[in-house]
């Protein structure tokens, strides 16, 4: 027989602020959906800390028994809810943008987000795993964000969950604004082919096509930021709109500026939103979804993404491997040398850049005597 479960998914004003006072908001927010009756209450990506591209982010990384874990643990203990969110969580050497899953007893599951888009990468590094959180409630599948465009998850997760948390925060990508001192250029929006936003109707696709419940937070507010790593990030950039190349010059005075995607819903199993966000701000949407005796099976193929093979290659290589020296330099500086240690695969990829040039130079120089 199919069980109910009432869910809240939370929006939350993502300027920045000290974790305190964001906790502080937080508990308000989950309150209120625990006075709407929530078995289940998602926060939205990075929820302690809001979303920018800053080097305070570096200082905010946590432990797994730092401040934001902690509340987490204990908010899920006093108000019996299971509760979800993310936090830059420091695990060994490394950062990562870590969901956790707490249970009312205190049991918890993780999952790392797998795709940092862009300019993340200079602030968490990826990874590879997926998690199902075999709860109470059901098996519970997690992404994070920029990870939902990513069919391959989608599979990972087929026929083997209830339901699937997205914990979002995402810029309105597709309308970024690149604003210099004496102009402002839209960059993005050669990145989307949809007629809707992005985690719109795309979103619902997938719901319907994995037969589950999905629950998606936002963040709300105005999207400000620097541009990291400015010269190099201008030069990417370029790929998709070469008329950037005429404001290198400017590049260290740009910044980035946008909105959020308005996108904090629950949507049903057959791709219907049942609930959703309808204000630019702090809210708590509500509502109430039927999970399966048994995983659903997908049938037929998989919906496909509105995304630019270009703008893939930008956000999932090109970008983070620019990244990689930021994130590097921003933790040792922080907490010390040990931090964000080099890979194999990073030193493969050096040598082959390397290589690439050398042999660039040599059969330049073969060329000048040949002729």
């Amino acid at each position: 027989m199919p069980r109910k479960l009432k869910i809240a998914a939370i929006q939350m004003d993502a300027t920045p602020a000290p974790t305190a006072k964001r906790l502080a908001c937080a508990e308000m927010l989950i309150k209120q959906a625990v006075d709407a009756g929530a078995d289940l209450v998602v926060l939205p990506e990075l929820f302690n800390i809001g979303y920018r591209y800053h080097a305070n982010n570096y200082r905010h990384a946590e432990p797994f028994n730092g401040q934001t874990v902690t509340w987490m643990r204990q908010q899920a203990a006093l108000h019996r809810i299971h509760l979800a969110g993310t936090l830059l969580l420091r695990d060994a050497d490394e950062v990562y943008n870590t969901a956790l899953l707490f249970s009312p007893d205190g049991r918890n599951w993780r999952y790392d987000k797998n795709y940092p888009w862009a300019w993340e990468r200079a602030y968490f590094r990826e990874s590879e795993s997926i998690t199902i959180a075999d709860t109470d409630l059901g098996n519970l599948g997690m992404m994070i964000c920029w990870d939902y465009a990513h069919p391959e998850l989608w599979q990972r997760y087929a026929g083997r969950v209830d339901a699937i948390i997205i914990m979002s925060c995402p810029p309105t990508m597709h309308q970024l604004r690149l604003v210099f001192p004496n102009k402002t250029l839209i960059i993005g929006d050669r990145y989307y082919t949809g007629n809707e936003t992005p985690f719109g109707t795309d979103l619902d696709l997938l719901a319907a096509w994995m037969r589950v419940p999905v629950i998606n937070t936002t963040g709300s507010g105005t999207f400000r930021t620097a541009v990291p790593r400015p010269l190099i990030s201008m030069i990417a950039a370029s790929l998709l709109h070469p008329r950037l190349l005429g404001y290198l010059w400017q590049a260290k005075q740009a910044t980035i500026e946008g909105a959020y995607y308005q996108q904090t819903k629950i949507i049903n199993p057959h791709g219907y939103v049942i609930a959703r966000g309808v204000a630019d701000s702090n809210q708590v949407v509500v509502g109430d979804v039927e999970l399966a005796d048994e995983q659903p099976t997908p049938i037929g193929p998989h919906p496909k993404f509105p995304y630019t093979r270009l703008a893939y290659f930008i956000s999932d290589t090109f970008l983070p491997w620019l990244m990689l020296p930021v994130y590097r330099r921003g933790y040792r500086r922080i907490i010390g040398a040990q931090m964000a240690p080099i890979d194999r695969t990073t030193r493969f990829w050096q040598w082959v850049v390397v290589g690439a040039f050398g042999l660039g130079w040599l059969l330049g120089r073969f060329g000048k005597y040949k002729r």
